[in-house]
């Protein structure tokens, strides 16, 4: 779904590639309570910074968790969105809202469910032996 996709940007015309390549805990890394998902856009870094709140309200309304796997759709899905509404390229980090997150969320599971599954993470690595 949103770990590894094309998008058109909305100002340029051109054709992105989009790849999820890393999460990581913000607060170790630039002290914010976050955690910055990066993807490639064709080779550029860009990253989208889920606030850790998020999780705790996810929680808290359903039972259940984000996953890594469910964080890297929701911000896949988020910086699509972004370009597709004519991002400002030039900014090589988004934070997003609890909202925006929980929302997100839900058109992923939505999504998944009419997929009949979520995409396995990492991508691009082979099983061994």
């Amino acid at each position: 779904m949103y770990e590894d996709f094309r998008v058109v940007d909305r100002w340029t015309g051109e054709d992105l590639h989009c790849r999820w390549k890393a999460t990581i805990v913000a607060i170790a890394t630039r002290h914010a309570d976050a955690v910055d998902i990066r993807f490639d856009v064709n080779g550029r870094p860009m990253w989208i910074a889920l606030p850790c709140t998020a999780w705790v309200e996810q929680k808290k309304r359903s039972g259940k968790v984000i996953t890594d796997q469910l964080a890297v759709q929701v911000a896949g899905r988020c910086l699509k969105q972004l370009i597709e509404q004519g991002y400002d390229s030039r900014r090589e980090i988004y934070t997003i809202t609890v909202p925006e997150v929980l929302e997100q969320l839900d058109a992923v599971v939505a999504e998944a469910r009419q997929a009949g599954s979520m995409p396995s993470l990492p991508v691009g690595v082979e099983a061994t032996g």
